[in-house]
């Protein structure tokens, strides 16, 4: 599930299955960086000031850099660096790149001399592996790839496939040192689906904050970092995107410095009755069915992109539970709706 600016002209909403249909892709860095590369839009504001955005397509969404500055150049200059930098660490992430150092540790079963930044990502997997009690794990790639390929040939996996794959998930299996890292056991395979995408966008704020620009909104595909003030120098508005696609948003909340991610079982199904989607549990094998969305958010899109995963994947009070034991240290709170309908929402949220 995604969150769109509702203030932002530059992403109105996406059917983000049939978009991905259309790309032939799924997963995170499946169309390259600058396929689709919009003119900057700049609006004068005023007071000297300027909104520059700019629009991309990369990671099978529609990425979205907004600024304001004084300085249309400088700005235009900054959301040009932290597009490069989008695309460098794509470069590194994309598992359906097989140039890429992740496609060739999940052919392999190792890699040698890892770019530092899949080590760092890898580590903190682990990390919100033990935060959210299993239910987040990147070594699904088999269950993904089991659930994903028959289904969409309709065919359905059965039960001694999805333990077949559940036998070759293990979040501790990943061996990471200073100069390789590999699996302990053959068949593995990571996707960081769930996770490089914060990572990235996270990324990209630093970058426009390296060029002098701290007032700015980054929104991959609901994935958002704000930072500072909008143009009209209050808190950026974001709206959580309504399951039904009905403009019925569930909640709008207001941010300077945070992120805010979301995920949901509406996005991508790989059958027609809506029973197998992007999500997996790894520890049942299957997709979650408890909620229909689970939005968290934190101080970087990472730890709200991580968490809302395996949020999602565990029943709305534990869900709830979970983001409550990351408050002290990520400043998290999240926003549930269960599949009954039901909301359920962490101390804090209204104060968002």
């Amino acid at each position: 599930m995604s969150k769109k600016d509702v203030l932002s002209k530059l992403n109105r909403p996406v059917d983000r299955r049939n978009f991905l249909k259309a790309c032939g892709v799924l997963g995170v860095g499946t169309v390259a960086g600058g396929i689709l590369q919009s003119k900057f839009d700049v609006v004068g504001l005023g007071r000297g000031l300027k909104k520059v955005s700019q629009t991309r397509v990369a990671m099978g969404t529609y990425v979205t850099v907004t600024a304001v500055h004084t300085s249309r150049d400088l700005a235009e200059d900054a959301i040009g660096r932290a597009f490069d930098e989008m695309d460098r660490l794509i470069a590194v992430f994309n598992r359906h790149d097989s140039a890429s150092p992740i496609s060739v540790l999940n052919r392999d079963g190792s890699v040698s001399g890892p770019p530092p930044e899949l080590k760092d990502v890898l580590g903190w997997a682990r990390h919100f592996n033990a935060a959210t009690a299993g239910r987040f794990d990147v070594t699904v790639k088999p269950l993904v790839d089991l659930l994903s390929e028959p289904v969409a040939a309709s065919a359905m996996p059965l039960d001694d496939q999805i333990a077949a794959a559940l036998g070759r998930v293990d979040a501790g299996g990943v061996d990471v040192t200073a100069k390789e890292i590999r699996f302990k056991n053959d068949g593995m395979g990571v996707t960081l689906d769930g996770i490089a995408k914060g990572y990235i966008v996270d990324m990209m704020s630093a970058a426009l904050v390296e060029r002098g620009v701290t007032d700015h909104l980054v929104n991959a595909g609901g994935d958002i970092r704000t930072s500072g003030a909008n143009a009209s120098g209050k808190p950026w508005t974001i709206a959580v995107e309504d399951p039904q696609k009905k403009r019925n948003y569930p909640d709008v909340i207001r941010m300077t410095e945070g992120a805010v991610a979301t995920s949901g079982s509406y996005e991508i199904y790989y059958d027609r009755e809506k029973v197998f989607h992007h999500v997996v549990d790894p520890q049942s094998g299957v997709s979650p069915q408890h909620s229909v969305s689970a939005t968290v958010r934190a101080r970087s899109v990472m730890v709200a992109d991580a968490l809302s995963t395996g949020v999602f994947v565990a029943e709305p009070q534990e869900g709830v539970m979970l983001v409550e034991s990351a408050r002290p240290t990520y400043d998290t709170t999240c926003l549930i709706l269960s599949a009954a309908g039901e909301r359920y929402v962490c101390d804090g949220w209204a104060a968002t």
